[in-house]
């Protein structure tokens, strides 16, 4: 059950945030889990500021049911970068991707 919340400054198309959801889909299967599962969440211009000015940015913020390997992370964490810079034309070096690992997880009325 992961989510992925991504907040950036840049103004997100309609057609961007598709590629990025199909990626983002695809991507998640690096630390074991399935898109069947994804949450995802786009937040675009949002007043943002890096290394004091607010020249394109972004943030994924990834949380996670359990855990998973470092290797894995550092995985997804290229991948996200990837698809992020691509297709937002955001320098790598100005994206964050943060994981957040969750014991407890509720869906549906009841915890896992």
């Amino acid at each position: 059950m992961p989510f992925i919340d991504t907040k950036t400054n840049v103004k997100i198309t309609k057609e961007q945030e598709t590629a990025l959801k199909t990626g983002f889909g695809k991507a998640i299967s690096l630390i074991g889990k399935s898109e069947a599962w994804l949450m995802l969440n786009f937040e675009s211009g949002c007043s943002m500021y890096f290394k004091g000015d607010d020249s394109p940015c972004a943030i994924a913020e990834v949380k996670l049911y359990g855990s998973a390997s470092p290797s894995a992370y550092n995985a997804l964490t290229a991948k996200l970068t990837e698809l992020l810079s691509s297709t937002l034309s955001i320098s790598p070096s100005r994206i964050y991707v943060k994981y957040d690992e969750i014991e407890y997880w509720g869906m549906g009325g009841h915890n896992f």
